[in-house]
């Protein structure tokens, strides 16, 4: 009845001898549709494989956690980025299990050490080991990146002391754009263009609005790809503060390119923000660290030479990822007044 071929099935035994026996047994319950009564942890897990169409939908299943997929990875030796998302372990289980010559060759490359094998091999494994060593290298420069912006950033808040350095248009391309979504009453979404408008829109959110961005720069909050032509997406979640008081959540995506003419410099070429207002909090009682809610493959979908796309556009007019919601619009109704005054004092944005 089992869809999984020989080398699934044994490397789906060994993934579900990772898991606990209380999880096995749910597991065997949801897949048989509790028509089959396992005796003992063997039992049930030789149902789950036996009623499994194929080893993707059974890694596909919610009782099979992230984590457990990640530990057989490690176990395997196959090399993953830490933060990877569940669909992606799975296809790096699936590669592993439907690629045996590279597991033979892996097994004698000691032996034989100069077969063409050997060398396909060393090939597959050097290429994997780059591209891993390429994700660290971009989470890397997007965790330094957030780091250093939203230090500068707060710092402008004249609550918290003298500025860290000056903020201005010195950190954005020319061309730079800012795509802002707000809740109020309804969903808001507007656009600023140019380096001197959208640094002073940001400026703003913290010197005039006196609010602190706080982005969570674990695994789950920060996410970043790269384009083979130098465009670096960053995006990041994180709460929005005033004083003691939470007011909400935001979530953040940058598009950075590096200078040509300052060493390891980095400058913006556009931002997606969209901050949403949650039921305001007592001091002390903090929200859930938020989590970036797009995928990395929604992310690379942003490459193309303006450093926007389609998804660009969705990332914030999408009402039910980002500005929908119907809880208390705290943050955002107390903002509406000096967000409009605000706009009648910008001057008209430059025509590209």
């Amino acid at each position: 009845m089992s869809g999984l071929n020989k080398m699934e099935l044994e490397g789906c035994r060994d993934l579900l001898g990772l898991m606990e026996t209380s999880e096995i047994f749910a597991l065997c319950d949801t897949i048989t549709n509790r028509l089959v009564q396992p005796q003992d942890r063997q039992d049930a897990i030789r149902a789950v494989l036996a009623y499994s169409q194929s080893a993707e939908e059974l890694l596909k299943r919610k009782k099979v956690y992230r984590e457990i997929i990640f530990k057989y990875l490690a176990m395997k030796g196959v090399i993953v980025p830490p933060c990877s998302e569940k669909h992606s372990l799975i296809q790096y289980a699936k590669n592993h299990w439907n690629k045996p010559e590279l597991k033979v060759v892996e097994e004698t490359v000691e032996s034989v050490p100069d077969t063409e094998d050997t060398i396909l091999f060393e090939q597959v494994k050097e290429k994997r080991e780059k591209k891993h060593e390429q994700f660290e290298d971009c989470y890397k420069l997007g965790e330094e990146f957030c780091q250093w912006f939203f230090e500068l950033l707060n710092s402008q808040n004249p609550f918290f002391g003298p500025p860290l350095e000056k903020w201005g248009p010195q950190h954005f391309w020319d061309d730079v754009k800012l795509k802002f979504c707000y809740n109020t009453s309804e969903q808001n979404v507007i656009d600023y263009h140019g380096s001197e408008l959208v640094s002073l829109r940001l400026l703003s959110l913290v010197k005039e609005e006196f609010l602190f961005l706080n982005p969570n720069l674990d695994c789950s909050g920060l996410k970043c790809v790269s384009s083979p032509h130098g465009l670096v997406i960053v995006a990041v979640a994180g709460t929005v503060h005033r004083g003691n008081v939470c007011l909400g959540i935001f979530e953040q995506v940058f598009g950075l390119i590096r200078s040509p003419f300052l060493v390891d410099t980095w400058k913006i070429k556009f931002i997606n923000l969209r901050i949403a207002g949650e039921n305001s909090l007592e001091p002390g009682v903090t929200l859930e660290k938020p989590s970036i809610t797009l995928e990395s493959s929604e992310l690379e979908s942003l490459y193309n030479g303006s450093g926007t796309c389609s998804r660009t556009e969705a990332l914030v007019t999408e009402n039910r990822v980002l500005c929908g919601g119907s809880g208390n619009q705290a943050l955002c109704h107390e903002n509406e007044a000096s967000l409009n005054m605000y706009e009648q004092e910008l001057p008209n944005p430059p025509k590209h």
